[in-house]
Parts: structure tokens; C-alpha cells; sequence
């Protein structure tokens, strides 16, 4: 095949700009003529409307999704000594929240059908020491969370979300980020409801908790120089928030063509030499991203790349196998090594077209590698 340049790129950004321009450019001129730029009114309103939005009493504006879970984890008093469950199979600010926060993370491998977190493997990595599951929203399908607040709750322990690829999924009715005790949201430019630069938001219907992170947040400090804690400097810019407030009103709109999409790739590559996302029951999917599995990964990925297709691999490293996590690397988590080989993410995105997503399609059945 000869080699052309990219004519389905793997996530456009600049499409959503144009398709909202005036209410965009209304929302900056807003922010601008206020003259206030931190902790005002419009974060207040982003909070309030993403709370209803989650079905949480509360929400608290951070400055992006790895001190959403880190700071939910330090408000909950989770610190040194302390263990939390977290996937074998996750991007690793995942785990890095938990470092931060003086904890240990240890992992449990996925649910090979749905790649996220396997509830049956939670207990047994129970000890004494844990005090709370952080499960991964992974890919925009929700955990199987009904069996992990059971198990939660058997042993009193906090469960943190991680919804930073999630927002809108359904599990059994209700929406992400109101499934745990307290959910993290990323809100970084390629999320399903993305800022135009970091931003993330802590959801809860506890009060206490959210308290504290807003004190965390915020140096510790609810009034000017008075500071009751060592926090954080990690606050959602009110330019953030009027943008977020704009696109807030179009999510369920650009999940519903990333649905739309799924169902194209789902339709048209079954029956190819590849394994297809497997979703739970009772749950609706928001598509962050389209993966699929195939042991010949990278000649697949080359060969779309030569016919104009951008692909990309969420995870090609197995977090226990970086550099950040040396010391994990002889543990056996056979599952998320062999994700980490053989995961494709293709092109999805509420800006992309049927008509592209077909391009995609055409190349895989195209391909001889993939007949059965």
C-alpha cells in the first residue's frame, strides 16, 4: 500500500470552536468585561449545573482531573500508610493520585470483556491497610459498580469514581459521578465535555467532603490568609468555566453521535479477525474512545496509517511496567500486559462523520490480515 497523509484524523478539536462560535466568544466576553478571573461566579454557576447534570448535591471546580482524584482522596483523610484498589488497566494519573496522596495503589487486573476493573477480583486484594477503590470509567463505559459498592460496603470502604472519560454514561439509569461516594472528572480539551485547556471537577453528595476540597483547592483556606491546612494551589479558571457552561448545554447531543458512530464500527467489522468493545447490560456508553484488540496491533495500525486512517493506543505501557512503578514490575498482571500489546483505539468523536467513520471501516475489511 502506498503510504498518504491522514485523511480521517483520530480527534479534531477545532470543530467544536466553530460549531459554537457565538455562544463561545459571548461566554469569553463575559469573563473579560467581569474583571474577575478566579473563584467567581461563573465557576459557581459551572458547579451548580454539572452537579445537576451528575445528580449530586455538590461539585467542586479543580484545575484538572489528577487533582480531582487526589484531592477527593486526601478529603476523605486517605494518606501515608493507607492502600486503595486501583486497575491494572488505566491511564496512570489513575494511580499517580493515589501516590500523591502518601497511599499505596494496588492494582487489580480488568474484566477481560469490558477491560475495566473485574469486581470478582477486588476482594481478595483486600487488606487490613485498604481504605478505598478508585474504579475506572475506562474507554466511557461505567465499572460494573453495583458488586463494588457491595463489597465497599461489607468492608467500610470509600469508593472514589474516576469518570474522567465518562461524562453523560448511564449505569442502571444513573449517570457517572454519582455512583460512588465522590467521583473525579477530568475536563482536559479531548474529554467528551472538554475545557480548552486542564480543568476537573470533584461530584459528591457528601458535605464534609466536598468542604474540605474546596479548602484543599484553594491553599487551605476559605478566608484570604487564613489558612486551616497545607492545600493546594488547584483552581478552575472562570474562563473555564464559561466555556465548560456552554458545552455542558451540547453533551448528551455529542454523545449521541459518538453512539451513532460505535454503532457503524459495531455493525461493520463484526465477523473480522478482531475483538469489538463488549458492553455491560443496563448501561449506555458515551464513547470517549473506540478500541479495538488484535494480537497484529501495530501492522494493522501501520497499514491504516497508510490508507489515512490516525489511530492511536491507550495504553501501549501497562502502568506497573513504567518507570514511575519500577517496583511493581515483577508483579503478575499478565491481563493488562497483554491489553497494553494488543489495544487500537480508532477514530470517534462527536465532529467526525458517518462518511469517515465508513472510510474506517472499509480499510479494516479491506485488509486480508483480518478475514476470518
Amino acid at each position: 500500500m502506498n503510504r498518504v497523509e491522514n485523511q480521517v484524523p483520530f480527534l479534531e478539536l477545532g470543530p467544536t470552536y466553530d460549531e459554537l462560535r457565538l455562544e463561545m466568544d459571548a461566554a469569553y466576553h463575559r469573563v473579560m468585561d467581569s474583571g474577575w478571573y478566579l473563584l467567581g461566579q461563573e465557576l459557581a454557576e459551572f458547579e451548580a449545573e454539572y452537579a445537576g447534570y451528575c445528580g449530586t448535591k455538590y461539585c467542586v471546580g479543580v484545575a484538572n482531573g489528577l487533582d480531582a482524584l487526589h484531592l477527593a482522596l486526601r478529603g476523605a483523610g486517605i494518606g501515608p500508610g493507607d492502600e486503595v484498589i486501583v486497575p491494572s488497566h488505566t491511564y496512570i494519573a489513575t494511580w499517580l493520585a493515589v501516590t500523591h496522596a502518601g497511599a499505596k495503589p494496588v492494582p487489580v487486573e480488568p474484566d477481560w470483556e469490558t477491560m475495566n476493573i473485574d469486581p470478582n477480583r477486588i476482594e481478595n486484594a483486600i487488606t487490613p491497610r485498604c481504605k478505598a477503590i478508585l474504579p475506572v470509567h475506562l474507554y466511557g463505559q461505567p465499572a460494573d459498580m453495583a458488586p463494588i459498592m457491595a463489597i465497599a460496603q461489607r468492608h467500610g470502604l470509600l469508593v472514589l469514581e474516576d469518570a474522567a472519560q465518562a461524562q453523560g454514561a448511564r449505569y442502571q439509569g444513573f449517570r457517572v459521578g454519582a455512583l460512588g461516594h465522590v467521583a473525579a472528572h477530568s475536563f482536559y480539551p479531548g474529554k467528551n465535555l472538554g475545557a480548552f485547556a486542564d480543568a476537573g471537577a470533584v461530584t459528591t453528595d457528601d458535605p464534609q467532603l466536598a468542604d474540605r476540597v474546596r479548602v484543599l483547592r484553594n491553599y487551605g483556606s476559605r478566608v484570604k490568609y487564613y489558612n486551616e491546612v497545607a492545600g493546594f494551589n488547584s483552581r478552575m479558571d472562570e474562563l473555564q468555566a464559561a466555556f465548560l457552561r456552554v458545552k455542558l448545554k451540547y453533551l448528551d447531543q455529542w454523545n449521541q453521535r459518538r453512539r451513532q458512530l460505535a454503532e457503524l464500527y459495531l455493525n461493520a467489522l463484526d465477523g473480522l479477525q478482531l475483538e469489538l468493545p463488549r458492553l455491560l447490560a443496563n448501561i449506555e456508553s458515551v464513547w470517549h474512545l473506540f478500541v479495538i484488540r488484535l494480537s497484529s496491533r501495530n501492522l494493522i495500525q501501520k497499514k491504516l496509517a497508510e490508507n489515512g486512517v490516525a489511530t492511536l493506543i491507550h495504553y501501549p505501557i501497562a502502568v506497573s511496567k513504567s518507570d514511575a512503578y519500577a517496583d511493581y514490575r515483577q508483579q503478575e498482571l499478565p491481563l493488562a500486559n497483554k491489553l497494553a500489546d494488543e489495544v487500537l483505539s480508532l477514530p470517534i468523536g462527536p465532529h467526525l462523520t458517518m462518511e469517515q467513520a465508513r472510510q474506517v471501516a472499509d480499510v479494516l475489511l479491506s485488509m486480508d490480515d483480518l478475514r476470518p
